[in-house]
């Protein structure tokens, strides 16, 4: 039988960020499992490519249930299933969260996890291009760097968000934010993104190609996980199936599921864990009754407005993104930390793909603190099945009120000087959806996913909780769940960087459980 000392499941953004710093202590063996294959498309790694990725083989392409707030339509929810995960596969743009998301996230008894907390964390993994700074850090293993050739028209988009004075509590004064991920969230800028070199800079580009010959470092793909091995409450392993055969493998310290929002909670539940209920009801032997697996499930909602121009564009380049610029505004006067976040694009966007022979631009309308929450539940008992997604889009009425609040936000700048010679006729939704009622039926019918589905397995110490401030799930041992499904609440804003920290606050406190030797702690330094 073969052992490690532990097993990570799934190389995505925080899988291989564990795999990585567990690997760096020679003695500790580590077997990483991956349900794709390594990511070898040209596709992955040109920036501009990222939207042919999506609904292709290494998308796992699940799709919601019928979503009744968005007029019973299905919304593929596409997830990364190659070498990378969703960092493969995603827009690159790197967005930490609001420090207040943390400081939430620790009232909630998360011993650890603020903003002071994880900044550290953060630091660790980034080389970022501009320099060190009390922000941010460099030497890192992810490269974070400004846009190469951004489109000339975003400048136009800032300057219209300057004129608007979107910057709470500076109506009217400079409102361009060079930094995101700096003293405040709120304003315009250009967002920054993990690229190197003009290529993506997934996960696995950064954490795992750099470490495969590390002799204590196994690494298997197209290895799809269909349960955990238990004795009594301890994970002792897990059941993989690669070319048409079964196999098992077990631990010796920890089992480390990193397999993401739906596929995380779906094998807590294969293997016993979750609502005894549900579980019993497809015949499936109880470990662990945790009712809030599968609870929790919350997404950014996104809307677009599109604007045809009076002349044609400069085309996006190669390095392009296709969503360079950004502004994180208030719908309303409700709420200490922005909840909207604005892309965008020097190029027409119609539904999910760009019309490349229109010449025009597009506002995204992105509510990044949706009051709605979803689930994810077993269809059956087959590890096979894909699992039920309800993410309830827009079921909270609040929700709705905000993207409304949004689309008139965007006509605002749209209508701004600094638009005007580019500025032709509105396409989507049209000038003629002018009432609240109006612009909300456009949203029902064309509103789609951000791609940011977390909470799955939230981390907290209430009856709700899957895993505890330390990533260990309640009830049984020897497991442990470290990706985005951990978060109790959506961050605001793009999800890969906070589910890098994550994966790297995890490692410190695996390694401290088991007295692994560390490096120095960057929180010591």
């Amino acid at each position: 039988m073969a052992h490690y000392d532990y097993i990570v499941v799934g190389a995505g953004s925080a899988g291989c960020v564990v795999a990585n710093r567990l690997t760096e202590d020679p003695e500790t063996t580590v077997l990483l499992l991956e349900a794709g294959n390594p990511a070898s498309q040209p596709e992955i790694q040109t920036p501009s490519d990222w939207t042919s990725l999506l609904g292709t083989a290494v998308d796992w392409a699940y799709w919601t249930e019928p979503e009744l707030g968005l007029d019973g339509r299905k919304i593929l929810c596409s997830r990364g299933k190659v070498v990378g995960g969703s960092s493969a596969i995603n827009a690159m743009i790197y967005i930490r969260g609001n420090r207040q998301n943390f400081d939430h996230w620790q009232s909630l008894g998360n011993s650890g996890w603020s903003y002071e907390d994880v900044l550290p964390y953060f630091k660790k993994s980034e080389n970022q291009q501009r320099g060190a700074s009390e922000f941010h850090g460099v030497g890192g293993a992810l490269s974070v760097t400004d846009p190469i050739a951004p489109s000339v028209i975003n400048a136009q988009f800032i300057a219209a968000a300057a004129e608007l004075g979107y910057v709470r509590g500076a109506q009217s004064q400079v409102v361009r934010n060079a930094d995101f991920n700096g003293a405040q969230q709120e304003g315009a800028g250009l967002y920054q993104l993990t690229i190197k070199d003009g290529q993506r800079h997934s996960a696995a580009a950064a954490f795992l190609v750099p470490i495969l010959d590390r002799p204590n470092l196994t690494v298997q793909t197209v290895a799809a996980v269909t349960r955990l091995l238990f004795e009594s409450t301890r994970a002792v392993g897990v059941e993989y199936r690669h070319q048409e055969t079964l196999h098992q493998v077990f631990v010796d310290q920890e089992v480390i599921l990193s397999a993401g929002v739906f596929d995380s909670p779906k094998l807590l539940m294969l293997s016993g864990i979750g609502n005894t209920n549900h579980l019993k009801a497809l015949n499936i032997p109880v470990i662990a009754d945790l009712p809030g697996v599968g609870q929790n499930l919350q997404d950014h909602p996104l809307v677009g407005i599109g604007y045809q121009s009076t002349q044609a564009l400069p085309p996006l380049t190669l390095t392009s993104n296709l969503v360079e610029a950004g502004l994180f505004v208030h719908s309303s006067n409700n709420g200490t930390t922005p909840d909207l976040q604005f892309l965008f694009s020097p190029a027409l966007w119609i539904g999910s793909a760009i019309a490349p022979d229109i010449p025009g631009f597009t506002f995204i309308v992105c509510l990044v603190e949706p009051q709605s929450r979803g689930t994810v539940t077993l269809r059956s008992g087959n590890s096979a099945d894909p699992p039920v997604i309800q993410v309830n889009y827009l079921r909270h009425e609040a929700d709705l009120q905000a993207l409304v609040n949004g689309i008139k936000i965007a006509r605002q700048l749209a209508y701004a000087d600094a638009l005007a010679a580019i500025r032709d006729k509105e396409l989507a939704p049209g000038a003629d959806v002018t009432s609240d009622a109006a612009i909300a039926a456009y949203i029902r019918q064309s509103a789609n996913t951000f791609w940011h589905p977390v909470g799955t397995c939230k981390m907290g110490i209430d009856p709700l909780a899957v895993v505890d401030p330390e990533l260990r799930v309640h009830g049984v041992e020897g497991l442990r769940v470290v990706d985005a499904s951990i978060m109790p609440t959506v961050t605001t804003g793009n999800t890969n960087a906070p589910t890098i920290m994550i994966g790297e606050k995890a490692a410190d406190l695996i390694k401290a459980s088991h007295r692994v030797p560390q490096q120095i702690s960057p929180i010591a330094t």
